[in-house]
């Protein structure tokens, strides 16, 4: 009797120590966000609350800069377990949940108002679509507008097919997309785009002022069409298989923390992107508009690469048309107030 007494408190605390173990997590995350950017001080500040409500039970080590490798090396590490997440741009998640790019149309959008109106309806498919794939997201981050950017003037469809334009060399999809332009790609990682522009290996890329700025790539160029190209999204995934083995009510911290955190990001995408074309502007980049008569012909072949995304399967049907119909509603309204 007296063994028993000593011995079932034992069990007692040893099966709490067991399930304290068993609920406490690090999430290891990777990202090309360079230290000390503005996405790195706001997901820091989010694991830092994050860490505070669950009482340390669970944590997020971030490794920026790119120092896990690129979007390709950083999934493989996450299916062997080595990290939990990521901050990927769309095409990387492709794979998973290819109608993520329903966003990437080329010239869907003339506005971020037409954005911003679609976005209200179409994150939250994107985020479905991602959990169905096996990632727990936390929102969409908007990255701006992408530009064709080039170290030589870009008018026309014809005078693009002369250059040697990059593409992100995980993203299959916008290879495919872009071929319609009769293009055929240089793809790179991001790692290798600004020396592939230093040696002449590219000269001209697609991607947002922000980012030309932040990754220094601006440098290297001098001419923007000032015509959106696509409208670029992010994401911070989580492994959704990883994320389950947290207790419940700590999944509603992070999930709530993060969101807010993210959703700070995305505010702030917007008033840095503003300034960036500022930058560009001043560091003598020539901004060019096509002519009408060239517009017509970049929207023309933007709609059969469209057309393609669906037939091809990354797009569903229904989906591109419900898109339209935000479209033309928003349209609709704004001639109609």
């Amino acid at each position: 009797m007296f063994l028993k007494l000593i011995f079932r408190p034992a069990v007692v605390v040893f099966f709490i120590f067991l399930t304290g173990l068993a609920s406490a997590a690090t999430l290891k995350i990777a990202t090309i966000s360079p230290e000390g950017s503005m996405w790195m001080e706001k997901m820091r500040k989010g694991a830092d609350q994050v860490e505070k409500e669950t009482e340390k039970r669970v944590a997020m080590k971030f490794y920026p800069g790119g120092v896990m490798g690129n979007d390709n090396a950083v999934l493989r590490k996450i299916r062997i377990g080595q990290l939990q997440g990521g901050a990927f741009v769309a095409g990387s998640l492709s794979q998973f949940f290819p109608a993520n790019q329903i966003y990437a149309q080329p010239f869907k959008f003339r506005n971020l108002d037409e954005v911003d109106h679609v976005r209200q309806f179409m994150d939250s498919y994107i985020i479905e679509g991602l959990d169905k794939g096996g990632f727990v997201v936390f929102g969409i981050i908007g990255g701006g507008f992408a530009y064709i950017m080039s170290k030589e003037p870009i008018q026309t469809v014809e005078d693009l097919r002369r250059k040697k334009v990059w593409i992100p060399d995980n993203d299959q999809i916008s290879q495919d997309s872009i071929k319609v332009f009769g293009i055929t790609p240089v793809p790179l990682p991001i790692s290798d785009v600004r020396t592939s522009l230093q040696t002449g290996l590219i000269d001209t890329i697609g991607t947002s002022p922000v980012g030309a700025v932040v990754l220094q790539w601006h440098n290297q160029i001098k001419y923007v069409m000032d015509i959106p190209l696509i409208y670029l999204h992010a994401v911070l995934a989580i492994d959704k298989n990883q994320f389950l083995k947290i207790d419940e009510t700590d999944r509603q911290i992070i999930t709530r923390v993060m969101t807010s955190a993210l959703n700070e990001i995305d505010t702030q995408n917007r008033k840095d992107d503003i300034d960036a074309i500022e930058t560009l502007k001043s560091r003598g980049i020539t901004f060019t508009t096509p002519s009408r008569q060239d517009l017509e012909e970049w929207y023309r072949i933007a709609d059969l690469a469209s057309r393609e995304m669906v037939e091809s399967g990354v797009l569903p049907q229904d989906i591109v048309d419900k898109m339209n119909e935000y479209l033309n509603d928003f349209h609709s309204k704004k001639s109609n107030p």
